[in-house]
């Protein structure tokens, strides 16, 4: 992260106010609504929110909303270099499709790659440090000198996310998170995507629900939880960019 980022970091006092205002201003909107007054010239946040997306199951819907407010928000997609292939043609379709100028790939070093997962295996091993290192380590440098940044993470997706905010204050970064999906359901999406004829990820129609890294992944069964695919046969839940993290409002 640059140094004049670290520099300028608000304190965690100083977070919370903004978040406690952006709550009191627009806590009664969500979705494009959200997106607009929070993006929009006349926010203390325009121009320094990344919105980060991984062109899985129920992306679509964020990035079209995003899209329609500004199509040059910064977009951050983790390339772990472990994606299904159907999840980066389904990226390359929603950037054109979509018309979005600034999509950002955030990799994990490749000289670390070589060091701790040289057969490809570390998924299976150590789940933890795996993520940690594919995905929590690029994004955290990857948002390096945003205020904020944007997540499509949902209430209903249970877990940890049952009672998620919409805005939220991150632990330990001096940036605030946002969820403007938070209080969507799984109706909501599919008759928003519906609505607006946007493509399914190719993989929902093989009975992905969540689609994360392909050797982690799996489809679920009628009636299963639709994030009961990923990680499956651990007790892992969360990938790591969202653990650890709170003072939501």
């Amino acid at each position: 992260m640059p140094e004049a980022a670290v520099q300028s970091r608000p304190d965690q006092a100083d977070l919370a106010g903004q978040c406690t205002a952006l709550v009191q201003a627009y806590g009664h909107l969500c979705g494009q609504d959200l997106l607009a007054a929070v993006l929009g010239p006349g926010s203390r946040l325009h121009g320094r929110t990344a919105l980060v997306s991984s062109f899985g199951a129920e992306s679509v819907v964020l990035l079209h909303m995003a899209a329609s407010v500004d199509p040059r928000i910064p977009v951050i997609f983790l390339d772990t270099l472990a994606h299904f292939p159907a999840t980066l043609a389904y990226r390359a379709l929603l950037i054109e499709r979509l018309s979005l100028r600034d999509v950002r790939n955030a990799v994990p070093d490749l000289r670390m790659l070589g060091r701790l997962d040289p057969r490809g295996d570390l998924h299976a091993s150590d789940p933890d440090v795996c993520c940690h290192f594919r995905k929590t380590e690029p994004l955290d440098q990857a948002l390096g000198g945003f205020a904020a940044w944007i997540t499509g993470r949902k209430r209903f997706q249970g877990g940890q996310r049952q009672g998620l905010p919409t805005f939220e204050v991150e632990q330990g970064t001096g940036r605030l998170k946002i969820n403007p999906l938070a209080q969507w359901g799984a109706d909501d999406l599919e008759a928003y995507r519906q609505s607006h004829a946007l493509p399914a990820h190719p993989l929902v129609e093989q009975g992905y629900r969540s689609i994360g890294c392909a050797p982690c992944t799996r489809p679920v069964a009628a009636g299963e939880d639709p994030r009961a695919g990923r990680w499956a046969g651990t007790n892992k839940t969360e990938c790591g960019i969202h653990v650890s993290q709170g003072g939501g409002i």
